[in-house]
């Protein structure tokens, strides 16, 4: 059987054979442009920007100039050289370029927000590997003027407590132009940026000077909300600040014992949610969570660090969004949060990135039509038509 399917490949015409091999290209070719470019366009265009609930009162003009459109992701995890293979690195900063500059093709945010972790090997980086990591992470999460980009550090990127040096601090703060306590004010929207690594409470020269930097905002901020009638000596000559309650910005959840409550499709696995936290390791002690929200009194929290996603209530009025990783290495359904955001208002919507299994579903499934194909086109498999055609003639003839 072997020699006379090897004399029919030899007897095939050279012109039919070009033409099934440049089909075959064709095929192969049109799987690699869905799986690796165009399913991202496919997943991502079906976001949609919420819409605030003030903006039904507002003219179209004004909703598009005071609503500020921002996304926020979290934990990229960008490899390192010491633990990132090279396969394993090529691939998922592929997928999280072409997440990330389909995202801000389609949906043009004004501003981007990632919430800690932004690299995986931060805390051990050498100068040469930093360098290389921060070259790596410009070109993937590239951007143009009319965007902004906002990263808070996480443990990976300058280690945990115990690991965490000035030197460290100092580089990411050098790189991304971060400050624990640091303010930005977007459309009269206030931002508050954390280190929750330097949350510690125990006095360390990090800790003592964020936490001094935070205080003395969180002043500002409160001296911004009183009435303008109210008067107090502490706030005459306090720089006022946009009037709109902050939002909060970190890497470490605030405390809660654990993902028990969390719901939805990309929260932690079942086997995982009841697993206690870890207070200063998993999620902010109580102790610095209390200050953050006596300082701040914050209308909303957004954080990272468990890669799953969790929403929480905090003193029955403050709710925290626990963003999942951006990354497929650490979950099969990565997201990002798009929030539509005015001073007095926000409303946020998730939007999922394409699932890794399926894009795996969709290659096995290309593979086994191609091989099909190729039996058929050497005769070693009878095409499903003539088999199908060959039975209607026997059955034809009885």
């Amino acid at each position: 059987m072997l020699s006379s399917s090897s004399t029919a490949v030899k007897n095939l015409p050279l012109k039919r054979r070009l033409c099934f091999l440049l089909k075959l290209v064709c095929f192969v070719s049109s799987v690699l442009i869905f799986c690796e470019f165009l399913i991202y366009y496919v997943v991502i265009f079906q976001c949609r920007w919420p819409s605030v609930k003030g903006g039904a009162h507002m003219a179209e003009k004004e909703t598009s100039a005071s609503v500020l459109k921002a996304i926020i992701l979290a934990d990229t995890h960008l490899l390192g050289e010491i633990k990132g293979h090279w396969l394993d690195k090529l691939r998922r900063e592929w997928q999280m370029e072409r997440s990330f500059q389909t995202a801000l093709w389609l949906l043009q945010p004004d501003i981007v927000f990632i919430l800690g972790d932004v690299f995986d090997e931060g805390k051990w980086s050498s100068p040469q590997a930093w360098a290389d990591d921060v070259r790596r992470f410009r070109k993937m999460f590239r951007h143009s003027v009319f965007t902004e980009l906002v990263a808070i550090t996480g443990n990976h990127d300058i280690g945990f407590h115990y690991e965490m040096t000035t030197y460290k601090v100092n580089r990411f703060e050098k790189v991304f132009n971060f400050t624990s306590g640091k303010l930005i004010t977007r459309k009269g929207i206030n931002f508050v940026l954390v280190n929750s690594v330097a949350m510690e409470g125990d006095g360390c020269a990090v800790c003592r000077t964020s936490e001094a930097k935070l205080v003395a905002l969180s002043h500002k901020l409160n001296c911004s909300q009183q009435k303008p009638n109210h008067s107090n000596k502490r706030c005459s000559d306090v720089e006022k600040l946009p009037a709109s309650e902050p939002i909060l910005l970190q890497h470490y959840p605030l405390y809660r014992k654990s993902d028990a409550e969390c719901t939805g499709e990309d929260s932690a696995p079942p086997e995982e949610k009841n697993i206690p936290f870890k207070e200063k390791y998993d999620v902010l002690s109580q102790e610095a969570s209390q200050k953050l929200l006596w300082w701040f009194q914050p209308r909303l929290i957004l954080s990272g660090h468990t890669h799953s996603a969790c929403e929480v209530l905090h003193a029955g009025k403050i709710p925290e969004i626990s963003v999942p990783s951006f990354s497929w290495r650490n979950r099969n359904n990565p997201s990002f949060i798009m929030g539509s955001i005015t001073p007095t208002d926000f409303s946020l919507q998730k939007c999922f990135l394409p699932f890794e299994s399926r894009v795996f579903t969709i290659y096995c499934a290309a593979g086994a039509l191609l091989v099909i194909l190729v039996l058929a086109h050497v005769q070693l498999l009878t095409p499903p038509f003539y088999f199908a055609q060959r039975l209607i003639s026997k059955h034809k003839a009885v």
